[in-house]
């Protein structure tokens, strides 16, 4: 983390800004607050901050608009913290743009780690063409892939998979984002042929295929790669 990564809260409940203004503090982030979607907008383009924190029930505009309005400039990660908790809900706000939803009433200790992964992801993924993930690197120019130093071969289309999955590093992808990205439009539904991909993908790259920890599965959602 650096000195002070700068935290928006965008949330009409003042408890719950109490809560995460002590939180956040508590980490050494810096934290502003907007109480309603047009505040928002004004502090995001104001405060340029590292991260956004974004309720989905807000007085004057829904949630769900806010993420797109956003997603028109705004590049670094935003998270949802909300009560909706529908399957519909947090597909539509992934596809929609944010990169994690949370469950009201959230834990803080998995907020922080959320958000800090969220972070040090957004910040290391100034385009370096070579990632890394303890053993595992990918090298994103040359599409070559090593495992404990060892090359793994993987097919062009596991290759695009598994690069899409790590440029999102902790981000949720939903099936229907990965399908159209990789496959187009026409597999947008095909979430048996993303399955049999995936774990033909597991059982090249992770140490445990049964208990995977690089592609995880958020079930009914899509995948997540990275904790």
């Amino acid at each position: 983390m650096t000195e002070k990564d700068i935290i928006l809260v965008i949330d009409d409940e003042i408890q719950i800004r109490r809560l995460l203004g002590i939180t956040l503090d508590s980490q050494n982030y810096k934290t502003y607050f907007a109480c309603d979607g047009k505040e928002g907008l004004v502090a995001a383009a104001t405060f340029h901050p590292s991260l956004i924190l974004l309720d989905l029930g807000l007085p004057d505009i829904d949630g769900q608009e806010l993420i797109i309005k956003l997603r028109e400039w705004y590049k670094k990660p935003l998270i949802v913290l909300s009560v909706r908790k529908s399957e519909e809900e947090i597909i539509q706000a992934l596809e929609n743009g944010a990169n994690d939803f949370l469950t009201k009433p959230f834990r803080s200790g998995e907020l922080i780690a959320r958000i800090r992964a969220a972070i040090r992801n957004s910040q290391e993924k100034e385009e370096s063409p070579l990632l890394n993930f303890g053993s595992l690197s990918i090298d994103m120019i040359n599409h070559v892939v090593r495992k404990n130093g060892e090359i793994i071969k993987l097919t062009a289309t596991e290759f695009s998979l598994l690069a899409l999955l790590a440029k999102n590093n902790s981000r949720v992808l939903t099936h229907q984002v990965i399908l159209k990205e990789i496959w187009g439009y026409g597999y947008h539904e095909q979430t048996q042929y993303l399955r049999v991909f995936v774990a033909q993908l597991r059982k090249k790259i992770e140490d445990n295929p049964a208990s995977p920890s690089l592609l995880v599965t958020e079930s009914g959602i899509g995948y997540r790669f990275g904790n």
